[in-house]
């Protein structure tokens, strides 16, 4: 069987929220396979050692590193003209961007709400928008990022389960709009997965993580990478529109009822 259609060589990607975690392992798959990648975060400092890697190891694709705060426009739009000037033009968008944290509803302050979902969805808004010209010249991809929060709730995250579940709809809509222009566009909606930020609060690690075990409910960065390069890939050319979930093996509560 041909694998090439799995292949995203040549293309160029910004990757938001690409300092650690889920944006990095995205970052260092797609420079894998040939792709480059323009990788941002909030701070330059913490985005410069992931480019470096990238650009010092044999891996085919190159890396640019940019300091981009989703929420503003402007540094938004200066982030997909560094990529233009760099790399001469744009073929993939991941909205990996994200922020949160736990709280009960109740003692959410407004600046808290808002926050979370500026960064969240207004975010994914930003750089969506910003990006259009380049994706719609000849065809592009945007991964959005949600959330298994943003499908059915979760306690003391609903600032992030509302933005996430925004991100969905966005998703769904964008898809229709913009599928005339030959652009893609589908969502990846992640359960538990063994990044610094989920070790920190809950103490597991990636090294406690085994791939090869079926029933679990953490992943791995690699295997949140592995499904964003499917979708930006001509093997997903048939999925437009679609979330995909993967949160491992569901609660017996979730299963459908025979």
């Amino acid at each position: 069987m041909s694998t090439s259609q799995f292949s995203v060589e040549g293309d160029v990607a910004v990757i938001t929220g690409a300092s650690s975690g889920i944006g990095e392992a995205i970052a260092e798959s797609f420079a894998d396979d040939g792709v480059d990648v323009v990788i941002c975060s909030r701070e330059q400092e913490n985005v410069d050692p992931v480019a470096d890697r990238i650009t010092e190891s044999d891996r085919p694709g190159e890396a640019l590193a940019v300091e981009c705060d989703v929420t503003d426009r402007e540094a938004v739009d200066a982030l997909v003209a560094a990529t233009v000037k760099e790399f001469g033009g744009l073929d993939v968008l991941v909205n990996n961007a994200g922020a949160s944290f736990m709280a009960n509803f109740d003692d959410i302050s407004e600046n808290g709400w808002k926050t979370i979902v500026d960064i969240n969805l207004h975010g994914t808004y930003n750089c969506i928008q910003a990006a259009a010209e380049q994706l719609k010249d000849g065809g592009g991809i945007v991964v959005n990022f949600a959330s298994v929060a943003g499908q059915q709730g979760s306690p003391y995250m609903s600032h992030y389960g509302a933005a996430k579940a925004g991100v969905v709809n966005l998703t769904t809509t964008l898809a229709y709009e913009w599928a005339s222009d030959g652009v893609r566009v589908n969502c990846v909606a992640p359960g538990f997965v063994a990044t610094e930020g989920v070790e920190a609060q809950m103490g597991i690690s990636a090294a406690n993580v085994d791939r090869s075990e079926v029933e679990r409910r953490m992943g791995t960065v690699e295997e949140i990478a592995d499904l964003t390069q499917f979708l930006a890939s001509p093997a997903s050319s048939y999925l437009v529109g679609e979330t995909i979930t993967a949160k491992g093996l569901p609660d017996i509560e979730e299963s459908p009822t025979v």
